[in-house]
């Protein structure tokens, strides 16, 4: 999504806004200018404030003001299209048709649907005797006619980030016309965007149903399934795609990410080699080729490839991220000056800049610079929390919900409902709190399949939300009091069948997706005989070391003092509610414990698992399968206690974090009713 079209504006500056338009439309634009330029005070650094005052500057003939306007204007908002159509329009009157080229092919390139961009590049294109790139802007000038206007403009707005407006526009104008495959698909990469997935899914098969050969809705399909986790069916799709067009990089890249979501590593990085033949500076294939490298333990191919990213794109932040979690890494002097160079420097994005910051925490803290580590933690949390909507309300209200609807009495009654198999194995918790390191343990044993963090249970989680859920007041879990018996059978039922693709045959597989704790009830209900297991690590180490994670997506919760130790402490109550309701359902293992004491807390986890003893659970780092978390590389190592106390050298900082867990650091040490 393009941020820079997310700029809030009160309804007073919407207005002044509307009126400048106006003025600019009547030709005023003394007038427009100078009240454009007073906005500013109210409005700072506003994009669409920016590109007005450069729009008159332009037609006031302050071209070289213009140009400044607008290049402030790119330090915040790089990719708002209409920034690089009016340098253009600038370029234009000043008769430089080389720079005009560049900046509106940068605009289109962006917004495929600025006929204005395209009737200029045309222009431009006949002018500088380029007749082949004339006749393809022509092209794009004629399918945007083809459009209707309604359609043109929605995805304009769409195409720059504006959402609110895009959807306004195409539902209206589906309310007017009925079906039309151009608009439907618009309004489903809308929900793409926003998320909305179920949505998006629905009007693309649809738009398929109406026109099956239309590719580019194939593939958007193919995306929605993708995010979706429904890597199996979004191969299919591709695969679809490709017979037509085999050297099609997007379907390419797209193929070998639901590779890499099957667990198909080696088909993935095959995959990657062979578009980076094609792309060798394609900054993102390097570091998808990287990642999955590193899930299959090869680290110093790993290492390269990261590199090669770096290489490719120097301000590329997740590409150093990505070394820095590694965690066994350690960074020369050179790349850490380069790291902050391109930290500090102005054009670095704010996505670069975040994922830069925490990879210079970790470059610190392994110097034993931990006033100059925490400061990069510190920072890299406050602009990553910065861009974040959590709310930890919506958390606390399920978990309150959720006591009230799941007590004893309401499991009693319905104690024969679910799917009897007992082939799952879940592990939750809190990330960080050693959850990669039981599932490598029990993924030892010959029984046991261990797969990744499955994103199933969530998934039927917002399927009982049902379509735009109230946050504030959720469907789910009321919903499970609604539900007959067969309900809770065919959602176990599709859970085992969704996940079959990540098993081989073995008897019993892992789930650990650590915020599965939220669901426990709903596991219960679905999985009456899956086994559960809490990772759980002391609060102190498990909270800092969470604030110094960045993740790929999700656990928004991690990224400030205050939220992750709510977090905890709900984590803590619900758990305790569990115990209560569920008696010997849950075993707990506290992570120092199996760092104290591994056999026996390895035979405690089997026993419970009834899987019988096998000496290859206590030689977990030998066994080789992919691991996609960030202890990815720790779990290749015998157990070591580095980790324990890590936090008490930043204790000086970490003396908020303290305060807000309050009890939280005696309550966490409570085993719980043992298993019957």
């Amino acid at each position: 999504m393009n941020t820079a079209a997310t700029d809030p504006v009160s309804d007073s500056v919407a207005r002044d806004i509307e009126r400048i338009r106006q003025w600019q439309s009547d030709g005023q634009h003394a007038q427009a200018l100078q009240a454009a330029q007073a906005l500013l005070t109210e409005a700072k650094g506003h994009y669409e404030v920016l590109y007005l005052v450069a729009r008159s500057q332009r037609y006031l003939g302050q071209i070289d003001a213009a140009l400044q306007t607008l290049a402030r204007m790119e330090q915040e908002h790089p990719r708002y299209s209409r920034l690089h159509e009016e340098r253009g329009h600038c370029y234009v009157v000043l008769r430089d048709a080389p720079n005009a080229i560049d900046a509106l092919l940068h605009a289109v390139n962006i917004n495929p649907a600025l006929p204005s961009s395209w009737n200029l590049l045309e222009g431009l294109y006949r002018m500088t005797g380029d007749a082949a790139n004339a006749a393809t802007a022509a092209s794009h000038v004629a399918t945007l006619k083809r459009l209707a206007p309604d359609v043109v403009r929605a995805t304009s707005h769409f195409s720059d980030g504006e959402f609110d407006p895009a959807e306004q526009i195409i539902r209206a104008y589906l309310l007017k016309v009925g079906n039309d495959v151009e608009a439907m698909r618009l309004l489903a990469r809308i929900g793409l965007a926003r998320g909305v997935l179920d949505d998006a899914d629905v009007l693309l098969e649809a738009v398929l149903k109406i026109a099956p050969d239309y590719r580019a809705a194939r593939y958007d399909y193919a995306c929605v399934l993708f995010e979706r986790h429904l890597y199996q069916r979004a191969s299919e799709e591709i695969e679809k795609l490709l017979a037509f067009d085999p050297n099609h990089l997007d379907y390419r890249t797209l193929y070998a990410s639901a590779s890499v979501g099957l667990g198909e590593h080696d088909r993935a990085v095959a995959l990657y080699r062979q578009l980076l033949q094609d792309a060798p500076g394609a900054a993102d294939v390097h570091l998808s080729l990287a990642h999955s490298l590193k899930t299959q333990g090869r680290q110093a191919e790993a290492i390269d490839a990261y590199h090669a990213a770096t290489a490719a794109r120097p301000n590329f932040g997740d590409a150093y991220w990505s070394l820095a979690n590694l965690k066994t890494y350690r960074f020369p002097d050179e790349e850490i000056a380069r790291m902050r160079a391109e930290e500090a420097s102005p054009a670095t994005p704010l996505v670069d800049r975040h994922h830069l910051c925490f990879a210079l925490g970790k470059a610190f803290e392994d110097r034993g610079d931990y006033a100059e580590s925490w400061r990069y933690y510190e920072q890299g949390n406050a602009l990553k929390r910065s861009e974040s909507r959590y709310r930890a309300e919506i958390i606390e209200t399920n978990t309150h919900r959720q006591i009230d609807v799941c007590t004893r009495e309401f499991f009693a009654e319905r104690s024969n409902v679910g799917d009897p198999r007992p082939d799952p194995i879940f592990i939750v918790g809190l990330p960080r709190a050693g959850s990669t390191l039981l599932e490598q343990i029990l993924a030892s044993h010959s029984l046991v399949e261990g797969t990744q963090e499955l994103a199933d249970i969530p998934r039927i989680v917002l399927d009982l939300q049902g379509r735009d859920p109230n946050l504030d007041d959720p469907r789910y879990p009321g919903v499970l009091a609604e539900m007959q018996a067969e309900d809770f059978r065919k959602l176990g039922e599709k859970f085992l069948h969704d996940t079959r693709v990540y098993r081989s045959g073995k008897p019993f597989f892992i789930d650990k997706m650590p915020n599965n704790f939220r669901h426990l009830g709903l596991i219960r209900l679905m999985l009456p005989n899956a086994k559960i297991i809490d990772a759980r690590r002391e609060p102190m180490a498990c909270c800092f070391s969470n604030l110094k994670q960045l993740f790929a997506t999700g656990q928004e919760f991690t990224y400030s003092i205050e939220d992750i130790a709510r977090y905890y402490r709900t984590y803590l109550d619900l758990m305790a509610h569990w115990d209560e309701v569920l008696p010997g359902r849950v075993l707990r293992v506290y992570h120092e414990d199996v760092v104290d004491d591994l056999e026996g807390n390895v035979r405690r986890m089997l026993d419970f698992c009834s899987l019988p003893f096998e000496p290859a659970c206590l030689e977990f780092h030998k066994t080789e399968r992919s691991v996609r978390t960030a202890s990815s590389e720790q779990v290749r190592r015998p157990i070591f206690r580095d980790g324990i106390d890590q936090w008490t050298k930043f204790a000086p900082y970490l003396g908020k974090l303290k305060e807000e867990l309050g009890d939280a650091l005696v309550r966490y040490r409570t085993d719980g009713m043992q298993p019957s």
